[in-house]
């Protein structure tokens, strides 16, 4: 028998009621096509961001109990700070909790007013990072990168 079985136990569970298609196209129409005007509650599966919405395994939960919450000096940043030593040989760091912190950071020390960033086409919150500074992200795309029923080349 081959079934397709996820290779773990979910430890914690939150329920997620699946709404019909007729109810989905039509949330989606009121939306204006824009995924932000959709309630939470009405998404099934999540696939606008990367930012933590799926399950986590008991090793993960285990790690914010056991995680050192120090304001400066704690154990994990001196491990994260040895692994990415001995991985990158950068000898400094400095720790985001999400890659929009990290871009807002970046971009306030490499960008100005009137800089171009060219990209194959910019992530909402990237765009915004970009736009603050007063910069201009550029989508460098192709028509057929529009189009996702498209298969090309």
């Amino acid at each position: 028998m081959n079934l397709p079985l996820e290779p773990f136990r979910i430890k914690t569970v939150e329920p997620i009621h699946l709404v019909d298609r007729q109810t989905r196209e039509k949330l989606i129409r009121e939306a204006g096509f824009n995924v932000f005007r959709i309630p939470a509650e009405s998404i099934f599966i999540d696939l606008l961001t990367d930012s933590g919405t799926s399950a986590m395994s008991d090793y993960q939960w285990a790690g914010i109990m056991m995680g050192d919450e120090s304001y400066a000096g704690s154990r994990n940043f001196y491990h994260l700070q040895e692994t990415v030593k001995q991985i990158m040989g950068f000898e400094f760091l400095l720790p985001t909790h999400q890659g929009r912190a990290a871009e807002n950071i970046l971009f306030s020390t490499v960008l100005k007013k009137g800089d171009v960033v060219p990209n194959n086409i910019h992530f909402d919150t990237t765009r915004a990072n970009v736009e603050y500074i007063g910069a201009t992200a550029l989508d460098c795309v192709i028509d057929e990168g529009l189009h996702p029923e498209v298969e090309h080349p």
